[in-house]
């Protein structure tokens, strides 16, 4: 990474918030994943800022981010992304890209604060259904969720080969990083809330995901909800859930692709965007968004495909 390209920090509410800002043109924030950080956007906004003006930014209490003041939920994490877009100067709608935890974040704030959502592009999101990997499901559990996020690097290990179908992703790179991650002081205390306000044993909370799914059904919002048949963590039978709770919705299954289909499947990700945004590309070629069933997933609807799998990678 370059020096131009190392992420820099700015002040959110009083707390220190690592970002990286590049390019120029129509505002993108891409929104990571629960545990995880803005590495996992490198490939996207690499990309993406050639053509737009991109921030990647650590939620609150990840990554490089210091936690919040207030507790950890849905309104919460979106309160934060609203301010950020405050301070760094960004008073355009912009296009909200949000992996996981970043999905239902994104869907949060196009709900609360529609005027500042130009369009929502959902990867593997949080929200469409109760099903989640066991290993998330336990976090839930006291005393145990503290032994589980105990840091180490075979637990780093276990949470990169959950995340990615393709074992050649899971770099030393990527262990050392989740590792560093870890163990940082706040990381295992701010996830175990964030988890805690979603969900228990028993899986997604409905309380919540019904409320939020219905209030984003009614908004005139952009969406693109996307897939990887592959993904340990949310099952891929969601995106059918997706297909009926946002009709309007436009749907894409990536194949033989974990939870992050933007690092998995980088290039084709990226052209999936600028279709979705009608923005020409002439590599791009036909349109590869497109709706699918049941029937496309590995298993059909009881496809979850999560039991057993390492913590952090929601």
């Amino acid at each position: 990474m370059s020096v131009a390209e190392r992420p820099r920090h700015v002040t959110v509410a009083g707390r220190r918030v690592r970002h990286r800002i590049d390019g120029h043109g129509e505002p993108v924030v891409l929104l990571h994943g629960i545990g995880r950080s803005l590495r996992d956007f490198t490939e996207q906004h690499t990309l993406l800022s050639e053509r737009f003006r991109v921030h990647s930014v650590d939620l609150p209490g990840y990554g490089g981010s210091m936690p919040m003041a207030e507790p950890y939920g849905l309104p919460s994490l979106a309160r934060f992304v609203g301010r950020y877009l405050d301070v760094v100067g960004v008073r355009r709608p912009a296009h909200l890209v949000g992996n996981s935890l970043g999905g239902a974040v994104a869907m949060q704030l196009a709900v609360t604060e529609p005027e500042r959502v130009a369009s929502l592009a959902l990867v593997t999101s949080a929200g469409f259904g109760q099903e989640v990997a066991l290993a998330l499901r336990l976090l839930a559990l006291r005393p145990l969720g503290r032994l589980l996020l105990r840091p180490s690097r075979a637990s780093a290990r276990r949470v990169e080969r959950a995340l990615f179908h393709d074992p050649t992703f899971v770099t030393e790179e990527r262990i050392a990083h989740a590792l560093e991650i870890a163990r940082l002081p706040y990381t295992a205390r701010v996830m175990l809330e964030t988890l805690r306000s979603l969900g228990g044993f028993r899986g997604v909370h409905p309380r919540w995901r019904e409320d939020l799914l219905a209030r984003v059904a009614k908004l005139d919002v952009p969406t693109l909800v996307v897939w990887g048949d592959r993904d340990l963590i949310l099952p891929p039978a969601h995106l059918e859930a997706a297909r009926t709770l946002l009709p309007a919705a436009r749907t894409h299954l990536f194949r033989d692709c974990g939870h992050l289909p933007q690092v998995e499947r980088a290039e084709e990700f990226h052209r999936l965007l600028l279709d979705f945004w009608g923005v020409p590309d002439a590599a791009r070629g036909p349109s590869v968004t497109r709706t699918v069933s049941v029937s496309d997933l590995p298993g059909g609807a009881g496809a979850a495909g999560a039991t057993g799998t390492p913590a952090g990678a929601g």
